[in-house]
């Protein structure tokens, strides 16, 4: 039997440990025994696993920082909300499918627009262009109206009667967001996100383009002297990562009854990074544990009311300095190493008191 590779074994158990979780929590709910406080965050937490995943290909595999990582989310949560309300007549399952698709590939072509130009910068330029394009796109969003009527959509920059409508349903309202939303997302369908995301980024690290990538992130002067093409393969990265962004986007926004241009600011581009910096820069394992405690960890403390974030900050703290403590790294290899000693089998011959000389 052909032995497995480490890194076979490694994407084995980090599909184990999602589809556990999955099968445990599906459990307790389907018996009850989940509070109403956690059965509303399972849909959140999917959502930030690919969030925090898909950033991840960004900043730990190709190894630059952005900060706008909420722009593309918020292009496939609106995208989702106006495929999933224009198309009303299909079934839920299926308005839900077209809008995490059509969110994504929008998510995608935003990814172009953006990275074009702005992947030439690097280090801490790229971080504030990916800033700036962050926050323009929440202040588009705050000036767009678009509704729908038998005669189609209808968009505008000005307010919602310069739609033109003959009645119909406004779908975005400017500031106001996009009211009315009907909740299509599922837990199930969030884990079915989850493995997607999961299989195109361990795909895409495994091949050779993603060997590529990381080549480009460990020396980016080598990687051109033996002939990659640098612009392809960071754009390749860039605008994947954006569509999975967008389709987590779309779930997301389906999963409420409205939403705000707000929510996908500054602060959640950062949120998504602290998932992605605890968790480990390129560990895709650590990014989807990080993204799930520290979802949770908010709500699991709000019995303690006013002190709650401040715990919540000091756990940040104490996880960060643990994580980057070299004393502590160093300490914990030297456990693998013995543990992977004490694994080992005895050597032929060892048994029986060593050689017949």
């Amino acid at each position: 039997m052909k032995k497995l590779s480490k890194t076979t074994r490694d994407n084995l158990i980090t599909y184990a440990i999602v589809i556990v979780a999955f099968a445990i929590m599906q459990t307790l709910s389907v018996t009850g025994h989940v509070s109403n406080s956690l059965a509303g965050q399972l849909v959140p937490i999917c959502v930030y696993i690919c969030m925090a995943i898909s950033l991840n290909l960004t900043v730990g595999i190709l190894g630059e920082l952005s900060l706008g990582h909420a722009g593309f989310m918020s292009v496939g949560a609106f995208t989702g909300v106006i495929v999933a309300m224009s198309f009303s007549g299909l079934p839920g399952w299926l308005r839900l499918v077209l809008a995490i698709v059509i969110g994504g590939i929008l998510a995608a072509v935003a990814g172009v627009i953006v990275g074009v130009p702005v992947l030439r910068l690097r280090g801490d330029y790229l971080a504030i262009v990916t800033l700036a394009f962050g926050e323009i796109i929440k202040n588009l969003l705050n000036n767009i109206y678009v509704g729908v009527d038998g005669h189609g959509l209808h968009f505008s920059m000005k307010d919602t009667a310069s739609l033109g409508m003959d009645g119909g349903t406004v779908l975005i309202n400017g500031p106001m967001g996009a009211p009315g939303i009907q909740k299509l997302s599922t837990f199930v369908a969030g884990f079915i996100l989850v493995l997607i995301v999961l299989t195109v980024t361990l795909n895409l690290i495994r091949s050779r383009s993603g060997r590529a990538i990381m080549a480009i992130r460990d020396n980016r002067i080598a990687a051109e002297s033996v002939g990659i093409n640098i612009t392809k393969y960071k754009l390749m990265a860039f605008v994947t990562s954006a569509a999975l962004a967008g389709m987590a986007g779309a779930l997301y926004a389906l999963n409420y009854s409205s939403i705000l241009p707000k929510k996908f600011d500054f602060n959640t581009s950062i949120l998504v990074l602290v998932f992605v910096v605890l968790g480990g820069m390129g560990n895709i394992r650590g990014s989807i544990i990080a993204a799930t405690v520290l979802t949770i960890l908010p709500e699991a403390l709000r019995f303690l009311n006013d002190y709650r974030m401040l715990i919540y900050a000091v756990v940040l703290i104490l996880v960060m300095l643990v994580t980057n403590n070299p004393t502590l790294k160093a300490g914990w290899e030297q456990i693998k190493e013995r543990l992977a000693f004490w694994r080992k089998p005895a050597p032929a011959g060892a048994e029986g008191g060593g050689s017949n000389e």
